[in-house]
């Protein structure tokens, strides 16, 4: 009997930014591909959800409720991780801020929540998670196409996302001799609970005019570019941003 690569039996994965949105689909898509999931989010109750999408799978889920930010919150993630599982094959840093400001309107405060939330929460907890990783195990991170493009109004998020998209490659050629892989999975506009109230008819409109697949994107576009990722079916791609944005990028 063949095994098929893009699977994930066997495995244990962390997922952060799990209580919602990309990330919640990321982890149920997961379990669909048998891999058992540690769902990392602020909120036990609001992980509830995906908890459930998960077992529904057929795959093991547990739940770590922290707040990234926190000095002891890596640790906490990897002792819950090797507590329920016993190992750690897969990190997917899913959770994230997005605030739209123009620049005259971007505090201090919002440049740095960017930092915090974007940037050194997903690189602390990589740092912690990846000594516990052997030889196939994989490093996602979800990055953004305006980690490749700029637009107006989002100057805070594009640098916490262009900042990621440099880190995938320094890491990815960091750790790819020792077996790790470290790669992104780069969103275009996609569907989500974060972005709900800023997509308007307008802005619609406008997004559906400059992407060629002619749609928005929804949250089971991405997970299965993530999955592919984690599984033995990209063991040779490495330091890669993989954009998956209706070809907005590539015009």
């Amino acid at each position: 009997m063949t095994t098929s690569p893009f699977r994930l039996d066997g495995t244990v994965t962390v997922v952060t930014g799990a209580s919602s949105g990309i990330g919640a689909e990321i982890a149920r898509a997961v379990g669909e591909a048998g891999g058992d999931v540690l769902l990392v989010g602020r909120s036990a109750g609001r992980l509830t959800a995906s908890l459930d999408a998960v077992a529904a799978t057929g795959a093991r889920a547990a739940v770590a409720a922290v707040e990234l930010r926190d000095d002891a919150a890596p640790q906490a993630v990897v002792d819950a991780a090797l507590a329920e599982f016993g190992r750690i094959d897969g990190l997917v840093n899913a959770a994230g801020i997005y605030r739209m400001a123009a620049l005259a309107d971007t505090t201090d405060e919002v440049l740095d929540e960017h930092w915090e939330v974007n940037v050194r929460a997903p690189y602390r907890l990589t740092r912690e998670v990846a000594p516990h990783l052997g030889d196939g195990g994989s490093i996602v991170f979800v990055s953004s196409m305006s980690g490749h493009v700029g637009s107006p109004n989002d100057s805070a998020y594009c640098a916490s996302k262009g900042a990621i998209e440099l880190v995938v490659k320094a890491l990815g050629t960091e750790l790819a001799p020792r077996g790790v892989r470290v790669n992104a999975v780069a969103p275009g506009n996609v569907h989500t609970s974060m972005n709900a109230e800023l997509i308007t008819p307008e802005l619609e409109a406008e997004i559906l005019a400059t992407t060629p697949a002619g749609r928005i994107g929804e949250v089971g576009d991405i997970a299965p570019a993530v999955v592919y990722l984690l599984s033995g079916a990209s063991r040779y791609v490495v330091g890669t941003s993989l954009r998956v944005d209706g070809g907005f990028t590539a015009q």
